[in-house]
């Protein structure tokens, strides 16, 4: 990267780098480099606000980087920083700030923090709407500053965030596998809050027939909240509905799962049979060339019944991830297609 050129960085969950760089290029985003799940593209004033509706980045950053810039010399220059700020500050409402860098309590960094606060007058703050790092992440320093108070993967339609809910960049990259230009209809087995519902009703307009079914009451109703809040409603249908029962809601062009694991399962089934009992229910109401896609943490138990299968599986992606419990999550989106 060019030294002492502003560039906004683009982070990413590990493993969806094909299809943040799908997304990029369909939008005709130019891309300047790369780094370990992040992409550099160009920045403008006027390119910030179709950064912002980007849905397979999770955060976005106005950086500069410069062998110089290290907590010394931007404590002796501050201005480099303060340009920074207040371009970020133009385009939303920062009430705190927090500043991420080794050796944060030094007296370099508290020069810098008193800056931010007499300059600009936020506060200083643990939990912070204004993000800004000064970081070494290989050989060059880089100063940045979050361009959102919440990361872009924070959706609006969002009521409450349920506790092991699908990120939404992740439900962005399921569906993106679904060939949902084509396709018609679109079914969500265990639909859960309604994330993946929602992702493809936002971003495919022209499908026809969208239905989710979960069995768990609490669910449901917080998806009909998310739907509602997202101006869905009419668009997309949740039911009550046991996989046990083979519910009959027709056939679908697109069938997309984030499955059930490490959990009290209905009617007291393992997760193998459960496991089993979906692909067979998915057999049954797949249209042929259409396509299953199926998140989960517990591939190596569903690769096995698929292989058994009538599907084939023609894709995958590892991801991983960092939980709010600290614990690293590794599944796969796993891409079948009938055999």
């Amino acid at each position: 990267m060019s030294d002492k050129v502003l560039q906004l960085k683009l982070s990413y969950i590990t493993g969806l780098r094909p299809v943040v760089l799908d997304e990029l290029k369909r939008l005709n985003f130019k891309i300047l480099d790369e780094a370990k799940d992040s992409v550099f593209i160009e920045f403008s004033e006027e390119i910030i606000s179709k950064v912002k509706k980007l849905r397979s980045v999770s955060r976005a950053y106005l950086v500069l980087q410069n062998d110089t810039y290290h907590p010394t010399y931007i404590s002796n220059h501050k201005s480099i920083l303060g340009n920074l700020i207040d371009i970020v500050v133009k385009y939303d409402n920062f009430k705190t700030f927090k500043i991420s860098c080794a050796g944060a309590d030094s007296p370099e960094m508290r020069s810098i923090a008193k800056y931010i606060q007499d300059t600009y007058r936020i506060e200083e703050r643990d939990e912070a709407d204004l993000k800004i790092h000064i970081i070494k992440p290989e050989d060059i320093w880089e100063i940045g500053i979050q361009i959102t108070p919440r990361p872009l993967s924070v959706r609006n339609y969002k009521v409450v965030n349920m506790s092991g809910a699908m990120d939404p960049t992740i439900a962005y990259a399921v569906n993106s596998f679904c060939n949902l230009d084509s396709a018609h209809s679109y079914l969500n087995v265990f639909s859960g809050s309604a994330t993946l519902l929602i992702e493809a009703a936002q971003c495919y307009p022209d499908l026809e027939k969208l239905l989710g079914f979960d069995n768990n009451k609490k669910h449901l109703s917080l998806s009909i909240k998310n739907i509602k809040k997202a101006g869905l409603i009419k668009r997309v249908q949740v039911k009550e509905a046991d996989i046990f029962d083979k519910p009959n809601f027709g056939t679908f062009d697109a069938i997309v799962s984030d499955l059930p694991f490490g959990m009290s399962i209905s009617k007291n089934e393992d997760l193998e049979k459960l496991y089993t009992i979906f692909v067979q229910y998915c057999e049954g109401v797949l249209n042929n060339g259409g396509r299953l896609v199926i998140y989960t943490s517990e591939y190596e138990l569903i690769e096995p019944i698929l292989l058994k299968s009538r599907f084939k599986i023609i894709q995958s992606l590892q991801l991983k991830f960092i939980t709010n419990v600290d614990a690293y999550l590794r599944p796969k989106i796993i891409v079948c297609e009938f055999k």
